[in-house]
């Protein structure tokens, strides 16, 4: 069968050991380590597709179990897939769904088979299996799927922990079986569970090595872990995974996460929160994170980040773009969610530079410094 992605590597920084590289799909190459919008429900939240091509968004993730519940992986497949249904031609990735049936659903029921829960939206009794997982993504048509995995709470026992990592690994097996590659268009990613546990982690590794998949996404961080455990968690999985595979880090869109992430062997990562944060009127700079819904920026005509080269940036000052939200004014949320996603896009460019040049210790050093992380309440960045 004819391999729908490959990864290439371009170079590893000798200062931090962090890959360069680029990962080929039948829509596009994605220059990596890269960090991918969230589009849940066939859409970047305020953000067209030719905005996100004008940032240079060069992949965008959806999600499996809001399109299974509207409109239905019927009806995009019969429109020609999301490729075609949302006019997006560039690399796409669908998540399994996993994660929003186990933290959507207080009711749900797991065994062997898969999960039984209640749709979010209307109360429905609902079952999804390893399988069914696939059939829906398959259908969909992305470039990259994700394999159906259980995603533990955290904090889990270690008892917990184990029985669902060999769960998982049998579920992973069997999605690769229900997996027919549609023509070599699409290929399908195991995910490595194993919470802060070194040896479950290690296990969860092999097993799913030992199926060969094309990439490997790690699932079960920063979800409400310290991100010291997270950072340990990524070094004691990355060194065990393949060199010449993508690795993908599920969940992740802070800028320090990012760029730790990726001194830790890290390829690709997501996460809704510059959209998120950016309808609640916050903005990520070069200084850190503004409030800009604040009172004290009504009378800055000064733009978001005087350092950022982005729509928002060269054309509305804070003053507007604050009057903006405070008038609840969709425009103001679209131009706050534009800047942080350019931010984050921006912010890897700079980092595969960095890469390149052998100096990501170096530039990390210095964007803590500037972004604030470095000072007593980087907590709250």
């Amino acid at each position: 069968m004819t391999e729908a992605i490959r990864y290439e590597h371009l170079k590893t920084c000798r200062q931090s050991g962090a890959r360069l590289g680029r990962i080929h799909t039948p829509h596009g190459v994605i220059d990596t380590p890269i960090f991918m919008p969230v589009g849940t429900l066939a859409t970047v939240k305020m953000m067209s597709p030719e905005e996100l091509k004008e940032m240079d968004a060069q992949i965008i993730l959806s999600n499996t179990y809001h399109l299974w519940l509207r409109p239905g992986e019927d009806l995009v497949e019969e429109a020609g897939g999301l490729h075609t249904f949302m006019n997006w031609d560039r690399p796409m990735l669908t998540d399994s769904g996993g994660f929003q049936v186990f933290s959507l659903s207080d009711l749900r029921d797991i065994d062997e088979e898969g999960v039984r829960f209640r749709n979010h939206i209307s109360g429905e009794r609902l079952f999804l299996s390893p399988e069914k997982a696939v059939h829906i993504q398959q259908s969909l048509g992305a470039d990259i799927i994700m394999a159906f995995d259980e995603c533990p709470p955290y904090p889990a026992s270690y008892a917990y922990m184990r029985d669902s990592v060999a769960r998982t690994s049998r579920w992973a097996e069997r999605c690769l079986k229900a997996h027919d590659g549609n023509n070599g268009q699409q290929a399908l990613f195991g995910i490595i569970q194993g919470g802060e546990y070194e040896d479950l982690r290690r296990e969860s590794v092999e097993d799913l090595v030992s199926l060969d998949f094309p990439g490997y996404a790690i699932g079960g961080l920063s979800v409400g872990e310290p991100k010291s455990v997270m950072n340990e968690v990524l070094e004691q999985t990355t060194q065990h995974l393949p060199t010449d595979k993508p690795r993908y880090l599920m969940g992740v869109g802070s800028a320090d996460a990012l760029i730790d992430g990726t001194i830790r062997g890290v390829d690709m990562f997501d996460c809704v929160l510059p959209t998120r944060i950016g309808r609640n009127g916050t903005c990520m700079t070069s200084e850190g994170r503004k409030v800009i819904r604040n009172a004290s920026f009504a009378r800055d005509f000064r733009p978001i980040d005087e350092a950022c080269g982005c729509y928002a940036c060269r054309n509305y000052s804070r003053a507007y773009i604050r009057h903006l939200i405070k008038s609840k004014e969709a425009f103001g949320f679209r131009l706050t969610s534009y800047h942080n996603l350019y931010f984050l896009i921006e912010l890897m460019r700079k980092v595969r530079q960095a890469i390149k040049e052998d100096r990501l210790l170096d530039f990390r050093a210095s964007f803590f410094e500037q972004y604030g992380f470095n000072r007593p309440d980087a907590k709250n960045f």
